[in-house]
């Protein structure tokens, strides 16, 4: 290993300077927040006064809290952490790939640790020796953590789990009383049975994790039910809690959902991780992470309720509330189709004003206005005004609610309906940094980097979205199209593109076409050939002429073309009106 430098000015200098170049980067200098965190988290760690570094002293000193602010009441210090956490790891794989001293923040820690490449060490308090940096495990992992102790859960709820396991998972239909409002949930710590056991799985500190994911998603009310459950509030609708057990050479997590009125169990799911993996404390921020894109998600287990309402009542008269507006959002945004856009648009309308006007109002309603025309032909003036009322009204949302994840994400939708690509990806990354465990926003992001080049930064967001979400729609399907005929598997090309131009009837056609041609399936070439002479916009401009407005990737357009002559397509229609 490498040799503990003694000259502790010249490495406090180095890291000023890495720490001051961080600072000028633009993703992070955009938020005063982040940048006054990540100053006062390093210089106070150089000045050796760790231990002043915690949850309390950064939301008073850096979030301008009260001094009655309660961490864990509020999680905005664990939020804004991991929007931190995710800047400066997508800080050292772009601008600062090569910098010689890295800044990290390990996962469960406020505590920085510094890395000095060609000294592998951390930099600790004033300059005294800390151990090694023995791999880089060590510093993207993090440590232990120590701030939360783990409490046996109560028998009940260890009958449950172990009743789990011997009978395996099951569901049920949701059946407590549909819910005019967001649904509520209490997350319990889950129970782990090898807690006593050397290398034995993390989870304590889960739960916690849980409520400051599942915070994120503004349709959900989360409530932290401590070790035991006793914190559980009588009106919580939902109650989640599970258990960590090891099967040979992994750690189960379970996870159980339970109505909190009827005693059922309405969903469960098993998170399967390596042993090794599962004895680090980040292990906390993956299951956490898996389990909240379901449980997060619009089309989970928490709002089956509204769901099943929306899709027995055509009409809400007298009923209609944000929520369910917020759901009829969701159900559009799943098929795109102008009906479920005139039901959403129709709930809207029908709010009280503070419904409206509030940040998550204002960006619904804006891009409804943007959407709706994006099979025409023409820009006209009538929508290019549209589209100027809808970016007021989605910069005003960001005004009055910067740290949304959701608002940030459709300032990213229309971003690309104008045009303004380099824009809306740092939207979608903005984002992604609130809340890493949006469906929607992973697989807008990845189509965005997709039909850009970025296949493989795509990769991992658009297989997190179409993999681990329940019930993804249509729309989460392209870039799985070309991750599939970039690796050569057609058969998965041709289900994954045939799904995908049920939502898009430019783009995914064409992709079906590719993967028939390298399939040798001539009937669904031709299926999808007709459909693509028929396209509105298409004919009103030219095949490539078109999808160069969307399609910024060189090689994918001349896949495309190469593809379509070869169909027949007749070279005017690919390159002018028809």
């Amino acid at each position: 290993m490498g040799v503990w430098v003694s000259d502790a000015a010249r490495q406090r200098e180095a890291i000023l300077a890495a720490l001051e170049q961080m600072l000028a980067w633009p993703e992070i200098s955009r938020s005063p927040q982040l940048s006054k965190f990540l100053d006062y988290i390093v210089r106070r760690t150089l000045a050796g006064d760790e231990q002043s570094i915690k949850a309390y002293s950064i939301a008073v000193d850096v979030l301008g809290r009260s001094a009655d602010f309660d961490p864990q009441a509020d999680p905005i210090v664990r939020v804004q952490a991991r929007r931190l956490r995710g800047l400066i790891e997508g800080y050292y794989r772009g601008p600062g790939k090569d910098d010689p001293v890295r800044i990290s923040l390990p996962v469960g820690r406020y505590i920085p640790e510094f890395v000095m490449l060609g000294e592998p060490a951390i930099v600790a308090g004033d300059g005294a020796a800390a151990s090694p940096v023995t791999s880089r495990a060590r510093v993207d992992g993090g440590v232990a953590l120590s701030w939360f102790a783990l409490v046996v859960i109560v028998g009940g709820v260890a009958a449950l789990g172990l009743a789990l396991i011997t009978f395996g998972p099951w569901s049920r239909p949701v059946t407590s009383a549909v819910q005019l409002s967001p649904p509520s949930v209490t997350v319990v710590e889950f129970q782990n049975l090898m807690a006593a056991q050397p290398g034995a799985p993390k989870a304590a500190g889960l739960a916690i994790e849980l409520v400051t994911d599942l915070d994120a998603f503004e349709e959900l009310d989360v409530h932290y039910g401590g070790a035991t459950g006793a914190a559980i509030a009588v009106s919580s609708d939902f109650v989640l809690t599970g258990i960590v057990r090891k099967d040979a050479a992994l750690a189960q997590y379970s996870a159980i959902l339970t109505d909190s009125r009827s005693g059922s169990v309405v969903w469960n799911s098993t998170i399967a991780v390596p042993a090794s993996e599962a004895a680090q404390a980040s292990v906390l921020d993956t299951v956490s992470r898996r389990l909240s894109l379901i449980l997060g998600s619009p089309r989970g287990p928490l709002h089956g309720a509204a769901r099943q309402l929306l899709a027995a009542s055509p009409q809400l008269e007298g009923t209609a509330s944000f929520y369910l507006c917020r759901m009829l959002f969701h159900a559009y945004r799943e098929s795109g189709t102008a009906a479920a856009a005139g039901r959403a648009d129709a709930c809207m309308a029908g709010l009280a004003a503070p419904d409206q006007e509030s940040p998550a109002g204002l960006a619904i309603s804006a891009i409804l206005l943007a959407e709706q025309d994006l099979g025409s032909a023409t820009r006209d003036i009538v929508y290019a005004e549209r589209l100027r009322l809808a970016q007021v009204r989605l910069d005003g949302a960001i005004a009055l609610a910067p740290l949304s994840g959701f608002v940030w994400e459709q300032h990213a939708r229309l971003r690309e309906v104008r045009g303004q690509l380099d824009q809306a990806r740092v939207d979608y990354g903005s984002a992604l940094q609130l809340n890493p465990a949006s469906g929607d926003a992973l697989a807008g992001y990845a189509r965005l980097l997709a039909l850009r080049g970025n296949l493989a930064e795509a990769e991992g967001m658009a297989r997190d979205a179409a993999e681990r979400t329940p019930n993804p729609p249509d729309w989460y399907f392209g870039v799985p199209a070309l991750l599939a005929l970039q690796s050569g598997d057609y058969d998965g090309a041709i289900v994954a593109a045939e799904r995908y131009a049920r939502a898009d009837t430019e783009l995914g056609p064409i992709l079906a076409i590719l993967a028939g041609q390298r399939r040798g399936d001539g009937e669904m070439v031709n299926r999808y050939l007709a459909q693509i002479l028929d396209v509105p916009s298409f004919r009103g401009r030219g095949v490539l002429p078109r999808l160069r407005e969307r399609v910024q990737n060189p090689a994918l357009l001349t896949e495309i073309q190469a593809g379509l002559t070869a169909a027949g397509v007749p070279l005017k229609a690919i390159n002018g009106p028809f």
